[in-house]
Parts: structure tokens; C-alpha cells; sequence
């Protein structure tokens, strides 16, 4: 009898090398920084700005931005909500192996629904899951529409969009949550301090 397919066959391989010595080596301990928040709130500034301050200090990260994935990993999925949500599980898998590689993973996607969210969450060990609110108004992020989505949603050209004409659910206990100042935005430079500085004070970055 076939057995392809049948899932109840493949077992778990260890290898001698594992997560502690992945961490020694690279002098830090693997995590998840998962950015989430409105189309235009700055996510991708802010991994970028986050991977470039990590690089400085001679940490080894990766960031796994929402449109990039959909170029390779995630070319196959829509914007249903049922795809929205194979969408954040495979990223937040493909987050759970960077991080046990030793990575500092930086996940940068809208991630609209909160349970999407916690099941990535799920998929780490406590505290390794730093969930990043960009807190930012739906008018700033329209005044931004870099990529004119926002533009093309109320001109009913996208159905489905964020905050649009779907809803975005924003987190509950998040981490970190990155919001405006007297009606100014915080730079990217002050943000990406802001985190980094939240995985020193949690010891992501050494490894001891």
C-alpha cells in the first residue's frame, strides 16, 4: 500500500549540531521580530532600518518582507482571507527555522488578522515571537500610498484591501508599539533604535 502523502510516516531527524551551538557561534540567541500594520505605516523602512542597525552591531539577521515573498514562496496565493491566513503560516514557519538557526528574523507584512498573528506566536518559545505594531493613522498611510493601492481600493479597482474594504485587527499585547508624536512620525533611525534596543534589553543579542 502507498504511503505517499500519508503524514503519519515522517518523523522528526536530529542532527548533532543544534539551536544552543547555532547561538554561540554567532553570539546571539534567535528570534522573531514580526512587523505588522496598515499598507503605507512604514513596515519595510523599519526592517530595513532594523537589519542595517543589527548589521552595525555585528548581528546576523534576515528580513522576510510581505511583497518579497509573494514574488517566490507565496506567488501562488490571493488575498482572500482564507490566503491571507496560508500566507502569514508559511512565513511565520519559515521565521520558526530562521530563528532556530540563530537568526534575528525580521517579519515585515500587514498581517491583518490577530489570529494569524498568535499562531505564529504560537510556533516559537516564549518570548522569542516580538510582535511590532506601527501604529499609524489610516490617513497618513493614504497620504503616503507610495504604491497607489490606496488610490486604486477606493476607486473600487481592489476589493478586499485593508482598512478599506477589509479589516485589520491591531494587536492586543504587542511588544512594542510605534505610533506618532504630536502629529509627527518617529524616524526610521529612531525606531529601529527603539527595537534593537528592546532585543538588548532581552538578551537577543548576546548569547550567554
Amino acid at each position: 500500500m502507498s504511503t505517499v502523502g500519508n503524514s503519519t510516516n515522517i518523523f522528526w531527524h536530529e542532527c548533532a549540531v543544534g539551536n544552543i551551538d547555532r547561538q554561540k557561534l554567532l553570539n546571539q540567541k534567535g528570534c522573531v521580530v514580526w512587523i505588522t500594520g496598515l499598507s503605507g505605516s512604514g513596515k519595510s523602512t523599519l526592517a530595513c532600518s532594523l537589519g542595517r542597525e543589527l548589521h552595525s552591531r555585528g548581528k546576523l539577521s534576515y528580513v522576510l518582507d510581505g511583497d518579497n515573498l509573494r514574488h517566490g514562496l507565496n506567488k501562488n496565493l490571493g488575498f482572500s482571507a482564507e490566503d491571507r491566513t496560508e500566507n502569514i503560516r508559511r512565513v511565520g514557519e519559515v521565521g520558526k527555522l530562521f530563528a532556530d538557526a540563530g537568526l534575528i528574523c525580521i517579519a515585515s507584512l500587514i498581517s491583518p488578522y490577530r489570529k494569524d498573528r498568535d499562531a505564529c506566536r504560537g510556533m516559537l518559545p516564549d518570548g522569542s515571537f516580538i510582535e511590532v505594531f506601527m501604529n499609524m493613522p489610516l490617513e497618513v498611510c493614504e497620504e503616503r500610498d507610495v504604491k497607489g493601492l490606496y488610490k486604486l481600493a477606493r476607486a473600487g479597482k481592489i476589493k478586499g484591501f485593508t482598512g478599506i474594504d477589509d479589516p485589520y485587527e491591531p494587536p492586543l499585547n504587542c511588544e512594542i508599539e510605534l505610533k506618532m508624536a504630536d502629529g509627527i512620525c518617529p524616524t526610521p533611525i529612531d525606531m529601529a533604535g527603539k527595537v534593537a534596543s528592546y532585543l538588548g534589553e532581552k538578551g537577543f543579542l548576546h548569547y550567554e
